[in-house]
């Protein structure tokens, strides 16, 4: 694709004859008719407001591609897939700083493209769709026809189609915007660009913004797709779907400024000088401060890069799982062992002392509560067997690098012997747990992510922690209680697609979980397991108390 974003939609001044009738009614409080020509022309307008406040901003953007070929029973599954992860920059074009190492073949990146014959993925076309413009608009060259209202979750749309005027035009949008009828903010466009040429290629994409703030909708999710047999300008398009995620809009330095902003300090009552009384710290215990001086290095390192979710409730449901383990097996450890979510998509959980990391990518396709309950146990099981972290982070300098130098230099995975004697350990754990008639549906999670793998390398390639599959060596206990996998059948679901569980504000980097009810599945080609799916966020508007992120947004753009 091009280095600029092309041109989405213009206003031209006849692109509507309005009249009386084109009404467009508001769903604000005090709320006025307006016209369709003023509702358009607010929306360029606030489209215009938003690039220019995104050029100032620096999210972390995650693309995720899964190669796809024809299957006469499932439609389609993986035969290969993609991943970037940088940060994205809107000055001056599209520019991404890739946060992966460059290794060889069979790794999760692409650097700069992966070729497949005469193809090539580039991140920057992915990254593009974020946003609708990134030279400012001009009159006259979009055509925009009315189509309905609609809803999209709460929030009610005007609909509208968008064509170029100029029908040899290259790369400009083609295709549908869904504009909120409160402040006119594009929510959703849909579509894809005009006159690919062999050497740039435009998708098909679906992309999504969620509101932050008053007047703030944030890029948070775009999904791409083309199917068998597509051929562009000559070249033949693999079949492939793609998700990419956009979060952290929040600097360090604010988050920094508010946390400092809300810290409060409590003097104790009588605080003269207890020397005499003081008790001093045992030599275990300072072993123990050291290791959690390392723990706390490195996870205030990876929410500061907004790699880390920042706590919040899906913590709390991670902690549950661990403490029923705990409680069932009569543990007690200290200090407490917390869970926290890596904002990712490959599949990768591991311990950094007493706290236990696990990805999103992870969280999302483990199709039940045992299921996070065998990840967590062995993890727990690292901690028992006293493999601590690496304690050279308890040295606040290691960590003095680049947020894009984080995922190159820093490891916390375990060896293969670490990982086998956690999985024995894990066993027990569970046997012992309210999870204990679970197992043999567990052990088809396994079965399955080993079916699978193959064709998904960049999936199970762990950023920097532990992979959770690993041929039959990885869990063997568990899958072993397992029957046969049966892919084909709709009433056993080993795993669930991509994107099932959780859902990120894209401001603030705090994840929640995604509430959705039971669906009856028609066939087996509806069950997706690790799949990419499309995004169909249930979007709402954040009135209150998000005042400050508007605020911050645009100081970032002047």
């Amino acid at each position: 694709m091009k280095n600029s974003i092309p041109i989405v939609f213009l206003l031209a001044a006849t692109a509507l004859a309005a009249s009386p009738a084109d009404e467009v009614s508001s769903a604000g409080p005090s709320a006025q008719a307006i016209t369709l020509n003023q509702a358009i022309s607010q929306a360029v307008a606030s489209e215009n407001a938003l690039f220019a406040r995104l050029r100032g901003m620096h999210p972390l953007v995650e693309t995720y591609i899964q190669r796809n070929r024809p299957d006469a029973e499932f439609g389609a599954v993986p035969a290969g897939d993609y991943y970037f992860l940088g940060r994205l920059s809107l000055a001056g074009g599209v520019a991404e700083d890739s946060f992966l190492p460059v290794k060889g073949p069979g790794k999760r990146f692409f650097a700069s493209l992966t070729a497949i014959r005469r193809f090539s993925f580039i991140p920057r076309g992915f990254a593009q769709m974020a946003v609708m413009d990134a030279g400012g608009f001009t009159p006259a060259r979009y055509n925009f026809r009315f189509v309905k209202r609609e809803f999209l979750g709460d929030v009610r749309c005007v609909v509208l189609d968008v064509t170029p005027r100029d029908a040899r035009s290259k790369g400009e949008f083609i295709g549908r915007i869904w504009v909120e009828d409160r402040g006119y903010h594009v929510v959703r466009f849909n579509g894809t660009y005009t006159q690919p040429t062999s050497s740039h290629l435009y998708f098909h994409f679906d992309s999504w913004r969620v509101n932050c703030g008053p007047d703030l909708w944030l890029p948070a999710y775009i999904y791409s797709e083309e199917g068998d047999r597509t051929v562009m300008a000559g070249v033949h398009v693999p079949q492939y779907k793609a998700q990419t995620r956009l979060w952290g809009y929040e600097t360090a330095r604010e988050h920094s400024e508010e946390a400092f902003t809300n810290m409060t300090v409590d003097v104790p009552q009588g605080a003269d000088d207890q020397s005499d009384t003081a008790q001093e710290t045992s030599p275990t215990e300072a072993v123990r401060q050291w290791e959690r001086q390392a723990e706390e290095n490195v996870t205030d390192r990876l929410e500061q890069a907004g790699l880390l979710a920042a706590p919040g409730p899906v913590d709390k449901v991670l902690d549950t799982v661990v403490q029923n383990l705990e409680v069932s097996n009569h543990l007690d450890l200290n200090p407490e062992v917390h869970v926290r979510m890596l904002m990712t998509t490959p599949l990768e959980c591991f311990a950094g002392g007493h706290t236990i990391v696990i990805s999103r990518g992870l969280l999302d396709v483990l199709p039940d509560e045992a299921s996070l309950a065998a990840v967590l146990a062995h993890e727990l099981a690292h901690i028992l067997s006293g493999q601590q972290i690496d304690t050279r982070y308890a040295f606040a300098d290691r960590l003095f690098i680049n947020d894009d130098q984080i995922a190159k230099r820093m490891s916390l995975g375990r060896d293969a012997a670490e990982e086998r004697s956690a999985d024995d350990r894990a066993v027990v754990l569970l046997k012992n747990s309210p999870y204990a008639g679970k197992l043999q549906k567990v052990g088809l999670f396994f079965r399955a992510l080993n079916v699978r793998a193959p064709q998904m390398p960049n999936l199970i390639q762990p950023l920097m922690g532990d992979a959770v599959v690993g041929g039959e060596t990885r869990f063997a206990a568990l899958t072993a209680m397992s029957g046969e996998l049966h892919l084909e059948r709709t009433d056993e679901i080993e795993a669930l697609p991509l994107g099932s569980r959780i859902r990120v504000d894209p401001w603030s980097s705090q994840a929640t979980l995604i509430k959705t009810g039971n669906v009856h599945l028609l066939s087996a080609r509806e069950k997706l397991p690790f799949e990419v799916t499309p995004f169909w966020p249930h979007l709402t508007r954040v009135d209150t108390g998000s005042a400050s992120r508007s605020a911050s947004m645009a100081a970032g753009s002047q």
